[in-house]
């Protein structure tokens, strides 16, 4: 048990550094002290509730974005996982992804407007 806690530990600074390195204000929270009201396992992507699972011998839980989608709180849900030796991945619903994307298009055709 301790070595998984210590694991997701390691996981969640791996986030956060991830994130700052994207030029993200992030840092874990608390929780693990029981000192927060934040749910999110990282916070500093704005309007994206993180929840972290590093694991070794399991595939993705469907589980996890069940209690991600409880805890967001008016943020998308969103799952980042990894297993050893893996690269990460974000797990979220299709229609979380197409508001994603929906912003995404909506700047690229104001990008290419203004390239015209």
């Amino acid at each position: 048990m301790i070595n998984s806690k210590q694991k997701g530990a390691r996981f969640e600074r791996a986030l956060v550094k991830a994130f700052k390195e994207q030029g993200y204000d992030a840092r874990r929270t608390q929780q693990y002290c029981g000192a927060t009201e934040e749910s999110s396992d990282v916070i500093g992507l704005p309007y994206i509730h993180v929840e972290a699972k590093h694991y070794k011998n399991k595939a993705f839980d469907y589980e996890w974005m069940y209690q991600a989608k409880r805890d967001a709180k008016g943020c998308l849900p969103a799952v980042f996982h990894k297993t050893d030796n893996r690269e990460i991945l974000v797990t979220m619903t299709l229609d979380d992804w197409f508001t994603i994307y929906r912003e995404y298009e909506a700047g690229e055709s104001i990008k290419e407007a203004n390239d015209e």
